[in-house]
């Protein structure tokens, strides 16, 4: 498989959030690619060519590399956007997904790897996050969805995140989010499209096989 494979190629671990929603958008759009699961700390020579980086996600298409999450979901909106995730304002929902990344992103880390911040207390980082995450999600005292009665670009880009902080400590989780929030993080987590993008694939760097998604 080279860069002028006629299919893009996707570099992705399954449990990473920009992964997530890179997968979410590709897979809403119908866009089919093959998939090389990595993992993060045993990385392909073959990622670290393509991107210096050697983050995921990245897609490779056959005229150019896209190594960050959002920009994958917009070049897969672009191809189909059925339902409509970009009909919301598109510059309110880039600066939601841009607080989450900015904001609630660290906290999150900080929150999930408590032990490598020993200058604040658990607890602490908990209510960080937690209250960043509230603050993100007010919207949804209003409407179901973070603009209005469909969901747009911006909660599938930040469901992943809050998905992950509610995994860290899901009974806490429960006794303090509110009932909107839950049900919000419910619908993608029942959601169809995101089981399919959460199955279990082998390790490229070992399996050597790409995987048709």
């Amino acid at each position: 498989m080279n860069y002028s494979a006629p299919y893009p190629i996707l570099y992705s671990f399954r449990r990473c959030p920009y992964a997530m929603r890179a997968r979410l958008a590709l897979g809403y759009a119908k866009t089919q690619y093959w998939h090389r699961e990595v993992v993060l700390k045993h990385k392909p020579k073959e990622l670290l060519t393509i991107s210096a980086k050697g983050t995921v996600p990245v897609l490779v298409l056959p005229d150019t590399v896209i190594d960050e999450s959002l920009d994958i979901m917009h070049w897969a909106l672009h191809q189909c956007d059925p339902d409509g995730w970009l009909k919301a304002p598109l510059n309110q929902q880039l600066a939601l997904i841009q607080q989450n990344d900015s904001e609630l992103k660290p906290l999150l880390d900080r929150y999930k790897y408590a032990i490598d911040y020993p200058e604040k207390s658990d607890n602490e980082h908990q209510n960080n996050a937690f209250n960043v995450m509230n603050q993100l999600l007010v919207n949804l005292q209003n409407s179901f969805f973070l603009f209005g009665a469909i969901p747009s670009l911006a909660d599938f880009a930040i469901f992943p995140f809050v998905r992950q902080l509610a995994s860290v400590d899901k009974d806490w989780f429960q006794q303090n989010a509110s009932s909107a929030i839950i049900q919000w993080m419910n619908y993608f987590t029942d959601l169809d499209l995101f089981k399919q993008i959460m199955i279990k694939q082998p390790e490229w760097r070992i399996a050597k096989k790409d995987i048709w998604v």
